[in-house]
């Protein structure tokens, strides 16, 4: 089958930064799924990969979301069958999903958005993934919960502040403030149903008190070491934090007189693991869906750069490495 990966880490304009090579198709275990990947989406954590992480095989095969068709099924799945259209967020210990057959857990498959295209499916399961466990676990906010109470989520634009939002909104009663910088932003953010929008480049405590709201809650989904003094310094005594990002050293010290809570979320520990509560992600996955049949979500597909090829897998990581993508680039699988 055709692959697309890296042999060396290193810059996407570095020689064979990208490449394709002809693998088997993947062997199944007893829970496995075998894919045929008909969309994929670009993440933060496919750059972070190719670009700083060693191959863990001689081709690392890249790609982490995913939606496709069912092929064939392990002994011990029961979860679904050969036909099914599913989406997923793939697992960091195993070959991505940038290839034209895929194997994968089914307790963390949920079945595909009857109402979307593969290509706009394929840009919800890791963020929705990362959103959810953030909002509900990391926070510790619940369903119908956070009446009169605000959450700052910094990044909002983004692909886990797009669908972060939309969760807030729709399962909360949170009051949403976001983020962004442009009028691009500023637009999509409001599209995705934030109460109100401040600008991370200038004073987030001076915008916030303008707004007459102290938040309980805070996501910072991007660059958190550089706001978290604003942070500390907003947010309710008590409040919780929750981070996605790498910072290369936090004050938890400076948090202590509010008595604040500090949380990582990270969507791949459950697979890395294989916890206990595995298949809480195959469940999450299908309440997306549904909410996204219902029409209480939407897809944060922005950008479709066709067919998977070293060419548009390249232009895809460019895009991500600028900092200046909106919601989600996707990819159709090989032609």
């Amino acid at each position: 089958m055709r692959a697309l990966g890296y042999t060396q880490s290193g810059p996407i304009d570095g020689d064979g930064a990208l490449s394709e090579q002809d693998l088997p198709v993947p062997e199944l275990g007893p829970h496995d799924l075998l894919v045929r990947v008909q969309a994929v989406s670009v993440n933060p954590v496919d750059t972070k990969v190719r670009g700083g992480r060693e191959p863990a095989w001689p081709f690392h095969t890249l790609g982490y979301d995913a939606a496709g068709t069912v092929e064939r099924v392990g002994d011990a799945v029961t979860r679904f069958a050969a036909g099914d259209a599913v989406f997923y967020a793939g697992d960091l210990t195993r070959p991505g999903t940038h290839a034209e057959w895929h194997a994968v857990d089914e307790r963390i498959v949920g079945r595909k958005p009857t109402s979307l295209s593969f290509s706009e499916a394929a840009a919800l399961p890791l963020t929705s993934i990362t959103a959810w466990e953030l909002l509900f676990e990391s926070l510790g906010v619940a369903e119908q919960g956070g009446e009169n109470e605000t959450l700052l989520v910094i990044g909002g634009a983004g692909g886990v502040g797009s669908i972060l939002i939309q969760l807030a909104r729709k399962l909360t009663q949170l009051t949403v403030i976001a983020t962004a910088s442009r009028s691009d932003t500023v637009e999509w953010v409001k599209t995705m149903g934030a109460h109100h929008v401040v600008n991370h480049h200038a004073s987030l405590q001076q915008q916030v008190a303008e707004l007459g709201l102290t938040p309980r809650y805070v996501a910072a989904l991007t660059v958190s070491d550089q706001h978290l003094p604003a942070i500390v310094d907003l947010i309710e005594p008590r409040g919780r934090i929750a981070i996605i990002d790498d910072p290369a050293s936090v004050d938890i010290a400076a948090m202590k007189p509010k008595a604040l809570s500090f949380n990582w979320e990270f969507m791949f520990t459950r697979s890395m693991f294989q916890t206990d509560d595995m298949v809480y992600q195959h469940e999450l996955l299908n309440r997306v869906a549904t909410m996204v049949d219902d029409g209480d979500l939407v897809t944060t597909a922005t950008r479709n750069l066709g067919g998977l090829s070293v060419e548009t897998l390249t232009e895809a990581h460019q895009l991500q490495e600028s900092g200046t993508v909106i919601g989600k680039t996707v990819l159709e699988g090989f032609a």
